[in-house]
């Protein structure tokens, strides 16, 4: 048997709520007293920056309000033969813009609060980078690593098929996609349930995140490190805010710590040691490693040795910390929480002598912890711009399946071939004789790849959204948050008011 229900109330501060490879770190820890849990410390970041915005209450309330919230119970026999019952959720935060669009966690610490939170988190994370979706996010509350495949698949299966009676998924109502504790397997699942169940053309759309056999996309794994590298690299250029910390243009020499070294730290660390940064220390779960060198971790050797090994603890070339929540606390110019949420609270953030936080994962810095830190003279780049690469590079996946055709197979060939005319033109016309050698007219005529195509649509979209709040926070007088926050208020309102519902 299986029990679905809808609970319905109300969140604080919210007008109502209707129906009803990873990163391994410690999320368990107890905020101290008085400190905002996750749902709260969204609800203050967003009421800070709606009194700055110039939209109504009704609206603010009903931006604000979690729209839907489905929480599932149902049985999973174990290859014991026991029975344990199965705990999920689907939040589905705001219907401005269908889809709804969010991923799906597995950890032991999901509950609902939790869920609205991160599915808020993606309603404003979307429309910051101008995507057309709502939010929404989905958790199962158990440990995927104490699962067998087997169970693991049944449970995904169940879950999918428990949405899908609910309307809770569909390539126009609701696009899940990867998150802690998932990947493009789980996707893989999800995918061929739904089209189990539902006989639609554009059945491959009901999921993003999913491997490239199953329709997904090239660049979906490292979207969101490469999102978080664009912003870093755009703010390094920044004569204003380096002058202010006192540190030279550019990303080169620049010391790093990162908290987390699942997909999101791994290919944000591979990026920044590319471009000349020094990641000083990375911190997991189950044991960080420290640099002796000076000159910075080997981020390829460590992924190897993590792909060998199952953990980066015991890297040979490298300090090995087994209390790894103090390499947090290490001198460093940036610091990248790309684990959970309310990873610098209160009770450490004195201890952080970073000078800039660049949040890699979402909400890993509490309401608390910013006046703390800003305080001191601490930047934070905010979680809703700067890991906005995942649902950027989802979006353009859905695209790909809505429209049954990669991205450049229509153009590469044509681009090539008009290249290459166009080379002989100038060769006959002025090159006397000479000709280009053929590596350079290789890469002169090379045509776009998907992954050419996604990476340059990835990049467009973060600078320009960089730049909008950038420049938002400068001429409102507010931090970076604030200005991400606001710019993410007005253009849900403005969705609002056209609709005619509010005047």
């Amino acid at each position: 048997m299986w029990r679905a229900s809808s609970i319905t109330g109300r969140r604080r501060s919210a007008s109502w709520c209707g129906v009803i490879s990873h990163a391994r770190f410690n999320s368990s820890f107890s905020l101290a007293a008085g400190e905002a849990s996750f749902l709260e410390a969204v609800d203050i970041y967003f009421d800070k920056a709606a009194k700055l915005a110039a939209s109504t209450p009704d609206i603010l309330n009903q931006i604000k309000a979690c729209n839907n919230l489905l929480k599932l119970q149902f049985p999973l026999k174990r290859l014991d033969g026991t029975v344990q019952l199965i705990e999920a959720y689907r939040a589905q935060h705001s219907h401005h813009r269908l889809p709804v669009k969010g991923g799906i966690r597995m950890a032991p610490n999901v509950e609902a609060n939790e869920t609205m939170a991160l599915a808020a988190l993606m309603t404003f994370k979307c429309a910051v980078v101008d995507i057309p979706f709502g939010g929404a996010k989905g958790g199962i509350k158990v440990d995927p690593t104490k699962y067998s495949p087997i169970e693991k698949e049944a449970i995904i299966r169940r879950y999918t098929s428990e949405l899908v009676k609910k309307s809770f998924i569909g390539p126009a109502l609701d696009v899940p996609a990867p998150d802690y504790g998932t990947g493009p397997q789980e996707m893989a699942w999800i995918k061929d349930t739904y089209e189990q169940l539902r006989s639609d053309i554009n059945g491959s759309a009901c999921v993003t995140g999913k491997p490239l056999e199953e329709g997904g996309i090239h660049g979906r794994q490292e979207s969101t490190g490469l999102g978080v590298f664009f912003c870093l690299r755009e703010f390094f250029t920044n004569q204003e805010y380096m002058k202010s910390l006192g540190l030279d243009l550019g990303i080169k020499g620049k010391s790093f710590i990162v908290q987390g070294f699942g997909n999101v730290g791994r290919h944000t660390s591979t990026f920044v040691q590319a471009a000349g940064g020094r990641v000083i220390a990375i911190a997991e779960l189950d044991g960080g490693l420290v640099d002796e060198t000076g000159i910075g971790l080997d981020i390829a050797q460590i992924q190897r040795y993590q792909a060998q090994n199952g953990t980066i603890s015991g890297f040979p070339k490298a300090k090995t910390v087994l209390e790894t929540s103090h390499l947090l606390e290490l001198p460093c110019d940036v610091l990248i929480p790309a684990a959970l949420e309310s990873q610098i609270h209160a009770g450490n953030a004195t201890r952080i002598q970073a000078r800039i936080i660049a949040e890699a994962a979402n909400g890993p810095v509490t309401p608390a912890a910013e006046k703390i830190l800003e305080e001191r003279g601490v930047v934070i780049l905010p979680d809703l711009l700067l890991n906005a690469g995942g649902v950027t590079v989802s979006y353009f996946e859905w695209l790909k399946n809505l429209n049954h055709i990669h991205f450049g197979r229509m153009s590469r060939r044509m681009e090539e071939h008009g290249k290459q005319e166009f080379l002989n033109a100038i060769e006959h016309q002025f090159g006397n004789g000479h000709k280009l050698s053929e590596d350079v007219r290789r890469l002169l005529v090379k045509g776009n790849t998907e992954a050419d195509f996604v990476s340059s649509g990835l990049e467009e979209t973060m600078l320009v959204s960089w730049e909008k709040v950038r420049n938002t926070a400068k001429q409102r007088g507010c931090n970076l948050r604030t200005a991400a926050y606001l710019i993410a208020i007005e253009r849900i309102a403005t969705c609002y008011r056209l609709s005619g519902i509010f005047p």
